[in-house]
């Protein structure tokens, strides 16, 4: 055997030292192939929000010198669950104000107001002069969540009502829930 060349026995040895090189290195390569993790955030905002409706308010037929004429409806309010609400309402489209709103008919005006109670001594307005507001805490987006109010109309039998000429009068009052 010549001194540079390598014996069976030594050659056997570095295929089996090759072969265990390759089985830590196998071994090592899993352990290494580990897993990272993390928490994915996930948010959204729900915000507040309101709808109103309300029904007609239709006086029933004014006599003038009979009496004055009340008359009632509602308005529903739905507000996200535990949403706090107002509801106000403007003086009219009639040339009126909060004290004294007005109906028209042609240049003819009307007197009558809205009220928050039965008692008729709260004008519902805007908060200013002696009106007053409607306040709640929102149920719910869903019909049957809906938050009913009554809105007491009176139509005085005052002097100057009796002086107007047979005809409709109308009015538009504008509802506004703030939230």
């Amino acid at each position: 055997m010549h001194p540079l060349e390598p014996s069976r026995r030594s050659g056997r040895r570095s295929a089996l030292a090759l072969w265990g090189a390759s089985l830590i290195l196998a071994a090592t390569q899993e352990a290494a192939a580990g897993s990272a993790s993390t928490a994915l955030l996930v948010s959204a905002v729900v915000d507040s929000t309101c709808a109103v409706s309300a029904n007609p308010l239709t006086f029933p037929t004014y006599y003038p010198g009979n009496g004055g004429v009340n008359a009632n409806t509602t308005l529903s309010v739905r507000c996200s669950r535990g949403a706090q609400f107002t509801v106000t309402m403007d003086a009219g489209t009639g040339g009126g104000t909060l004290v004294q709103r007005l109906m028209s008919s042609g240049a003819a005006k009307l007197q009558y107001n809205l009220y928050t109670s039965a008692a008729r001594t709260t004008v519902w307005g805007d908060g200013t002069v002696t009106s007053a507001v409607m306040a709640g805490i929102g149920k719910g987006l869903a019909g049957n969540e809906a938050i009913t109010e009554t809105v007491f109309g009176t139509l005085p039998d005052s002097p100057a009502n009796r002086q107007l000429a047979p005809g409709l009068y109308t009015d538009t009052v504008m509802i506004t829930v703030a939230y």
